[in-house]
């Protein structure tokens, strides 16, 4: 834990902890709000089979990056995640979206 704490600039475990809890509610809720995303978007697993998990996890990323950062902030930890989440962009080649 503490090469982790380390990497992530991270002081406490009681901070680690919070952070934890924060992604672990974030991919929770992401999941669950991809149901009905993908029934309003009249997406079935009877219309696309095999490509229908492709495309839910397609449906969630975008999810789970702003709840991350809204879920982080509520958990008082938005300077952390709001900086994972700009370094997690652009090593996915997307580091456009953020003017430095």
């Amino acid at each position: 834990m503490n090469k982790l704490k380390q990497r992530w600039g991270i002081t406490s475990n009681f901070q680690l902890t919070i952070i934890f809890i924060v992604f672990a509610i974030t991919g929770s809720t992401s999941a669950w709000l991809s149901h009905p995303f993908c029934i309003w978007l009249g997406i079935t697993k009877e219309d696309f089979g095999f490509w229908f998990t492709l495309i839910r996890l397609i449906i969630i990323f975008p999810i789970y990056q702003v709840l991350l950062v809204a879920i982080g902030a509520v958990f008082g930890q938005f300077r952390f995640f709001w900086n994972f989440e700009k370094k997690m962009l652009k090593n996915m080649g997307l580091g456009f979206l953020f003017k430095e």
